[in-house]
């Protein structure tokens, strides 16, 4: 395996609960997958985890070197934790496309916050050989 780019990314997260509350259900669902809605709904600082997938999907993003532009949807990336607690990432979609034809095989995520804001950095991993 090696290295094949990095993205990070820093939420404020009044932002995103201002985001909520203007734009509600629209907002969530049009950004946020069922899983990770249920997800940051389980946990009593459901904001933070809302900005904290919101931050790794930015930094998925600036690692393929796109932004969000295009045919890319929100949910294309979805960041799920593992049995350990460990975030993963899950690609779909237009996002998914680009993933392959960059060689990516693997994205490494980490997300921290605190109550004002969250901060992910991504890092995406190909086998060795590819482009």
């Amino acid at each position: 395996m090696e290295f094949v780019a990095h993205g990070i990314d820093l939420v404020d997260c009044p932002r995103i609960e201002d985001m909520v509350k203007r734009h509600g259900e629209r907002f969530i669902n049009r950004v946020f997958t069922p899983a990770e809605q249920a997800y940051a709904k389980a946990n009593k600082n459901e904001i933070e985890k809302l900005a904290g997938r919101f931050a790794a999907k930015e930094a998925v993003l600036k690692l393929m070197g796109t932004g969000w532009r295009g045919k890319i949807a929100w949910t294309d990336i979805e960041v799920v934790n593992n049995s350990a607690g460990q975030p993963e990432v899950t690609l779909g979609g237009e996002v998914k496309k680009i993933a392959e034809r960059l060689g990516i095989t693997h994205i490494s995520i980490s997300i921290t916050h605190t109550a004002n804001f969250a901060i992910a950095s991504a890092v995406a991993i190909a086998q060795k050989g590819q482009p």
